[in-house]
């Protein structure tokens, strides 16, 4: 076998990010590296974004003192949508995103994730032909910025259903974030109609990052996995897509380097190719 048949085959290295679990950044930087984490998937809290010229600059200082950390963006805000059929709350939604926007592309950020019609019970408030619109004209101004946007499937609502999580990746030309704990439970995989899988499957090449645990609680949260037998299905579905960001989104200690050790053993076996974080552990 050749040098360019070899290339073909090789998966890429995987790298291992966290969330800002600590309010400390300094303490979160000095967990990362002594963990080994490849970077950090920092949640903004809608509280406390930076306001000021002054406010922005210091958070961006910030940030780039995390470095050599690779960060990318999250935006978990409840009830946030700019698919909101008032067409008041969806100016507030889309003002408020395309200020994160630039927030990340001021910190040399390449990716951010939003979501659809996070922390409802209902879409009926939503309008879908302006979710998609809206959806499109955010990705297209985070380009212009040099920002990869993201959508991330939920564990309901659209965006928990393939079929129409495909049509708002397709109509607005944005990245993935698939979150694997979320499909595991959404009803449409429940039931057997659809599988992880069909998340995944029709747009391979926009899998820009992945949440990695076993499954969302209702009233628990994230839920770590307890062995490789739990993730390693919905793993193997990560590397046939070539995706090397894997967020494992446990928000405390013993939960989390529970998922880190066994993310670790799966990408130490045969079917990983051998993959390991970059920076040692």
């Amino acid at each position: 076998m050749d040098e360019s048949e070899i290339k073909k085959f090789k998966k890429p290295a995987v790298k291992i990010a966290m969330c800002n679990f600590m309010k400390n950044p300094r303490d979160l930087y000095a967990f990362a590296r002594r963990h080994g984490f490849d970077g950090i998937d920092w949640s903004f809290d809608i509280a406390g974004i930076p306001q000021s010229p002054r406010e922005e600059s210091l958070w961006a200082k910030q940030i780039k003192a995390l470095a050599p950390l690779e960060i990318r963006y999250h935006c978990p805000f409840d009830r946030v949508d700019i698919g909101h059929e008032d067409p008041a709350q969806q100016r507030r939604a889309t003002a408020l995103f395309r200020k994160i926007i630039r927030l990340v592309a001021k910190t040399g950020g390449g990716y951010l994730t939003l979501h659809v019609g996070l922390g409802r019970d209902t879409t009926r408030i939503l309008s879908w032909n302006t979710t998609i619109e809206s959806l499109r004209n955010l990705v297209n101004y985070a380009a212009g910025l040099n920002v990869r946007l993201c959508l991330e499937n939920l564990a309901w609502g659209w965006t928990a259903k393939p079929n129409l999580f495909e049509k708002l990746i397709r109509y607005s030309g944005a990245g993935i974030t698939f979150d694997i704990g979320h499909a595991r439970v959404c009803q449409a995989v429940q039931t057997q109609q659809y599988s992880p899988e069909d998340f995944l499957s029709p747009h391979k090449n926009r899998i820009c990052s992945a949440h990695v645990y076993h499954e969302e609680i209702e009233g628990k949260g994230h839920i770590p996995p307890s062995d490789i037998a739990d993730i390693a299905q919905r793993l193997d579905l990560l590397m046939d897509t070539g995706c090397t960001w894997w967020t494992l989104e446990i928000r405390e200690h013993e939960g989390l380097m529970q998922t880190r050790k066994i993310v670790d053993q799966y990408l130490a076996g045969p079917g990983a190719k051998n993959q390991t974080s970059t920076i040692a552990l």
